[in-house]
């Protein structure tokens, strides 16, 4: 298969079905060989991410990881993905294995956010409790000279609700809950615009985007920029030039 990317999914698996079904349904086509050409690790057993982070005698992910990013690089794709932002945890132990393009979706949303929204100074930001734990977003926000707001004490046991209870355990999406917390976060928080962290949010975006609040979803920043690349390496652009405006550092 002649220029492809390379996918490292399952976690979880509906969350990845999403960003694939975004891929697929936002490329223009005429025919069947104007999809992008890309090859999905689903690899559903990579331990808990969350789990991990908020206490390291839980299984480590990292080497799940690491064998899903050797593997793919020894097939040569023009870079590589990775549709989980709690995972981005070890994204620069990953990205170390390797020369190919690594994107990374939080550095890429929160550009992102600066770039669409240039007079907001504060972003909301939901997701899961590692992420938070970590720091994970909130280093990237501040890198960017920007604020974030994680709501009061009651956000975050309702965000891993819809996380954990619903979409992981149950694979539902509850609209409801999911435009409580957005308006809970827009209205008693001064939010003007919410960061989706999870790409089990994303998915909740995806299924019910019937509200009236600004998001931001890295999922769909990520499908976006994926089909852009994609298209620009398969009309002859070197994949590492066209990569590096989305590698920051």
């Amino acid at each position: 298969m002649k220029h492809f990317f390379s996918i490292i999914g399952g976690m979880g698996t509906i969350a990845t079905e999403s960003y694939v079904r975004l891929i697929n349904h936002r490329v223009k086509i005429a025919k069947d060989q104007d999809y992008l050409n890309y090859i999905l690790v689903n690899d559903a057993q990579v331990p808990d991410r969350t789990a991990y982070i908020m206490d390291h005698s839980q299984p480590n992910f990292f080497n799940d990881l690491k064998d899903d990013v050797l593997g793919q690089a020894k097939l040569g794709p023009d870079f590589i993905v990775m549709p989980c932002n709690t995972a981005h945890y070890f994204y620069d132990d990953l990205a170390a294995l390797t020369d190919i393009p690594f994107l990374n979706m939080m550095r890429i949303a929160v550009h992102q956010f600066v770039d669409k929204f240039p007079g907001e100074q504060k972003i909301g930001l939901i997701a899961t409790e590692g992420s938070i734990y970590d720091h994970l977003y909130e280093d990237e926000i501040h890198r960017a000279g920007k604020e974030v707001e994680f709501g009061g004490a009651e956000i975050q046991p309702m965000v891993t609700e819809l996380i954990y209870r619903d979409i992981k355990e149950k694979g539902t999406v509850d609209g409801d809950l999911y435009h409580e917390i957005l308006r809970k976060m827009h209205e008693e928080y001064g939010c003007e615009v919410i960061l989706l962290g999870c790409t089990e949010l994303s998915l909740a975006q995806e299924q019910a985007p019937d509200h009236p609040y600004h998001v931001l979803d890295p999922q769909s920043i990520l499908a976006d920029v994926s089909i852009e690349l994609a298209l620009q390496i398969r009309n002859g652009a070197d994949p590492k030039q066209v990569c590096a405006k989305y590698l920051y550092k």
